[in-house]
């Protein structure tokens, strides 16, 4: 069985397929350009640079491609990467499918549909729920298929289900703690609050941000779509239900400078970010302990403020 990319360790040679999940055209000091390159399979990701490239590789080795990769695992502040001696495209006969070098959820997609067709049932109020509806009819299949992120938490295929799905949970569980909490209100923010990631976001193979998405995010397009699908429904959105509902998903961030145009002004809008914010930090948490060893400490976590996470978890 081929050695994944996450099993090589420091000055060991590495020789394996993987996918070009990003390929960046770049120029040194002198001037002479150069690719930044990251490298994933279903055991994660690994940057290299790949120096002296020539037109041909720059026009050639684009995300999405399967290569061969040859090199030294290597580290560069503090942080693994590959030092690439040779990387070319797959030939005939080679491994050829981007689908096989991804990282997948840990739940089946049709589980994934079964829940979320469950809690859409849970959600009775009628303005809500036809909302809901129509939005996933529209994107049923990018919903279950793209990541919710290009890093950082959740960034991988059916990352955005399971992301969407694992704060429902989480709001069923705090509603029944809470009752004074809308239950039904927090189940559509949990489902709706991401949604505008399947347009922010090009697909699960080499994840990059669309145009729609670097100028407007994901916050203002799922927004966007709540209000064509309420006009196209003739609801009416000064409607409070509508207004409520618009609150907890452009609040979800929490603050102005994480992207939200508002902040939490209701108990459902400041659940429904503390949820986000608990959902996402253990998976960015769970992603780095997996790569370390038990009793020491993680590589630093861009999404928690560069820190570092001692690995106390049970086997």
């Amino acid at each position: 069985m081929a050695k994944l990319l996450t099993a090589y360790q420091d000055t060991e040679p590495i020789d394996s397929f993987a996918l070009i999940k990003s390929a960046d055209m770049r120029l040194t000091k002198t001037g002479k350009p150069y690719l930044s390159m990251v490298f994933s399979d279903r055991s994660g990701d690994l940057p290299g640079n790949l120096w002296d490239v020539t037109d041909d590789q720059i026009n050639g080795l684009l995300p999405g491609k399967v290569v061969k990769l040859q090199g030294v695992r290597g580290a560069y502040q503090e942080k693994p990467q590959v030092q690439i001696t040779h990387v070319r495209l797959s030939q005939a006969g080679e491994p050829d499918d981007p689908t096989d070098f991804m990282v997948h959820a840990p739940i089946k997609t049709e589980a994934m549909q079964d829940e979320l067709n469950d809690l859409i049932l849970m959600i009775t109020n009628p303005t809500w729920n036809r909302l809901i509806r129509k939005l996933f009819t529209t994107y049923h299949d990018e919903f279950l298929r793209f990541p919710a992120a290009k890093a950082n938490h959740h960034a991988f295929a059916g990352g955005l289900a399971f992301h969407s799905l694992s704060i429902a949970r989480l709001a069923k569980s705090v509603a029944g703690q809470y009752p004074q909490i809308n239950q039904e209100l927090l189940l559509a923010g949990a489902l709706l609050h991401d949604l505008g990631k399947v347009i922010e976001l090009s697909g699960p193979v080499a994840t990059q941000y669309t145009v729609a998405g670097n100028l407007i995010g994901h916050i203002t397009l799922v927004d966007e779509q709540i209000v064509l699908a309420a006009h196209e429904l003739k609801f009416d959105l000064q409607s409070e239900d509508m207004i409520l509902l618009r609150h907890v998903v452009l609040a979800h961030h929490g603050l102005l400078e994480y992207g939200s145009p508002v902040r939490p002004a209701t108990m459902t809008a400041e659940v429904l970010h503390q949820l986000d914010e608990l959902d996402a930090s253990i998976q960015m948490m769970t992603t780095a302990l997996d790569k370390t060893p038990d009793h020491a400490f993680s590589d630093r976590i861009f999404g928690l403020d560069n820190r570092r996470f001692y690995n106390d978890r049970k086997a």
